[in-house]
């Protein structure tokens, strides 16, 4: 399953996750579904203006996270 959704993330949000304050990402999908997943997915995406973007998640059949990637 492949899910889309859109992140805007500051960088003072961001560093909540490096700090351990927050471990979860939870965010609303293109077709309106919630999302879920560990913020250290994350970490490949940050950069001096936190994390934006357009995203894909895909989790395999057990609704285990297989990976994101940021879509162009």
């Amino acid at each position: 399953m492949r899910k889309r959704f859109f992140l805007d993330i500051s960088p003072d949000e961001i560093q909540r996750y490096y700090r351990g304050e927050a471990t979860t990402v939870v965010v609303t999908a293109d077709d309106r579904t919630s999302l879920q997943f560990p913020a250290k997915n994350l970490r490949p995406f940050v950069t001096v203006n936190g994390v934006n973007g357009y995203f894909e998640i895909e989790y395999d059949e057990f609704s285990k996270l297989v990976g994101i990637s940021r879509l162009s």
